[in-house]
């Protein structure tokens, strides 16, 4: 019976406690992360500006190193407490740290340790996971997913070659491939799709296939395989996503979707629900959407989140929940005392506003949180907008700064957001302004202010034409599956009472417990699984 596909939802906030408040024991098929490498380097979105070329602002996504902090070290200590971890894994991971040191590596490992305990736990007894890294740590993440998973049920280091990204050493021989660890459950019993993944046999080499043969004793499919080609090999040639690609949304490491396609389709099957813990820009919810199946997306920023979201609007036509988001002032203002950077990245989502500048480089915004670009089309006319976002007390200064910043940037209108109630002179000195009027001889007022709560109730910008701030998605066909059109989907029930509605023993903290044989006692002994199909 095929299962019903219902879209996907969206969690914004530290995956780690992500899955342990809202993803239930052994309710997911397939997991795929592609977590930050530490590589020690800081990565940049490259918006486009209207012109098609890449925007003089980049936004800072995120910084691809760790730090050995409280946090770290806490979470060292939990892993050390075997009540909280198997000894085997407790005595690893501390190894592991008295080699490398209590420093960016160790903080790495420690706080992928804890992650992939979790993922262990959500992973049905048939799923599959997949673990993307780097040469920087992919050894050493071995030997953790070997104490979590198992040592049996370690399946394919799959190596990704990429030969076509830039940089060119001349010291060393160029570093053009990722790994991708890929450990299944429960060895006796996943689920792998041959049918779905082969690929075509070179010509030359058909002559060879034109006949079954018999090596070792065993049986070759031989013409049967020059026919419907062959399951691809642990190199994998699939072209990076270049900048200048029609796939390519600016974001950093973005992956191919054919990548993602193809890992889903191996080890999944309609109707399946597959997790990606640190989702960036969305491939794999993309690559699941498209090949229908259900999915969850963690990510720990709401640039992030709103990437995602538009990415999915764009391809699908669908809006997901988005579980983590403020839903009314008061989550706001705890989002705004948090952390101000992503409460600024938060609001700009709301009025389809993107980022002007990384909010932790002082003097490199001219006062400028967001901006807006409104093409004209068929015309080359482009309108410009600027936001600035406020959380804190504001007063007519902020209206009358923002109206210099307007003539210098040569904008055209800009938006003043506050999370306070703005004051009577804010007011009469924005409607001094006036208005312009666009093309189409409406007036569009020149300055406009907003409270957060007037946007949370649904009010809007006045726009001269929809805003266009961000590469988009090429459409795709609407996923269907039993004659339905895909919808969103709630794991749980109903959103307003998910965690009551979810029947798994949790601990004084709200938190799931845990599955008691967190570690696979799976022997080592090396299968092959390449002819095995369907769930084996």
């Amino acid at each position: 019976m095929t299962k019903d596909v219902r879209g996907g939802i969206l969690y914004y906030g530290d995956n780690l406690e992500v899955l342990r408040k809202y993803i239930q024991n052994e309710s997911v098929d397939l997991i795929y992360l592609d977590p930050p490498f530490n590589s020690k380097r800081d990565y940049n979105i490259i918006f486009k500006e209207p012109s098609g070329q890449p925007s003089r602002s980049q936004i800072h996504a995120f910084e691809d190193s760790w730090k050995w902090d409280r946090k770290a070290q806490e979470t060292f200590e939990y892993l050390l407490d075997t009540n909280n971890a198997p000894a085997d894994l407790s005595r690893n991971i501390k190894a592991m740290v008295d080699f490398v040191g209590r420093d960016s590596l160790g903080a790495y490992l420690v706080m992928m340790t804890v992650r992939l305990i979790e993922m262990k736990r959500v992973l049905k007894p048939t799923g599959s996971i997949f673990l993307h890294c780097n040469p920087t740590a992919s050894h050493y993440l071995k030997i953790i997913m070997d104490t979590i998973f198992g040592l049996g049920n370690f399946t394919n280091e799959i190596i990704w070659s990429h030969p076509d990204t830039p940089g060119r050493p001349e010291r060393y021989f160029p570093r053009k491939h990722d790994t991708i660890l890929w450990y299944v459950k429960n060895r006796d019993h996943w689920t792998f799709n041959d049918s779905e993944v082969r690929v075509p046999i070179l010509e030359e080499s058909k002559v060879r296939y034109k006949t079954f043969r018999v090596l070792g004793g065993r049986k070759y499919l031989g013409g049967q395989s020059a026919e419907t080609g062959k399951v691809p090999e642990d190199v994998w040639q699939i072209p990076a996503v270049k900048q200048n690609s029609r796939e390519a949304l600016g974001y950093p490491t973005q992956k191919p979707l054919a990548l993602l396609e193809r890992i889903i389709k191996a080890v999944s099957n309609k109707g399946d629900t597959v997790l990606d813990p640190f989702c960036g820009m969305g491939t794999t919810l993309h690559a699941a959407q498209k090949l229908e199946r259900n999915w969850i997306g963690i990510d720990i920023t709401h640039l992030a989140i709103n990437l995602v979201k538009n990415r999915l609007f764009d391809a699908f036509g669908i809006v997901p929940e988005i579980v983590g988001e403020p839903k009314d002032i008061e989550g706001a203002r705890q989002l705004a005392m948090q952390d101000s950077l992503q409460f600024q990245w938060w609001v700009l989502s709301l009025i389809g506003a993107r980022p002007f500048a990384d909010g932790k480089k002082k003097g490199e915004d001219c006062d400028i949180d967001g901006i807006i670009y409104n093409p004209v089309k068929g015309s080359e006319k482009v309108y410009k907008g600027i936001v600035k976002v406020k959380s804190d007390r504001v007063d007519v200064k902020h209206i009358r700064d923002l109206m210099g910043t307007m003539e210098r940037e040569k904008a055209d209108y800009c938006i003043f957001i506050t999370l306070e109630k703005p004051t009577g002179p804010m007011n009469k000195e924005a409607s001094k302004e006036g208005y312009f009027k666009d093309v189409f001889n409406q007036d569009i007022p020149k300055i406009q202010i907003f409270t957060v709560e007037q946007l949370l109730n649904g009010k809007k910008p006045i726009y001269p034409v929809p805003p266009d701030n961000f590469k988009k998605a090429e459409r795709e066909k609407v996923a269907k599956s039993n004659g339905r059109n895909t919808n969103i989907l709630d794991f749980s029930g109903n959103s307003e009472n998910r965690e009551q509605s979810i029947n798994q023993p949790r601990d004084e903290n709200g938190m799931f417990l845990p599955i008691s044989d967190t570690v696979s006692e799976n022997g080592d002994e090396e299968q092959d699984c390449s002819e095995k199909k369907g769930e084996v």
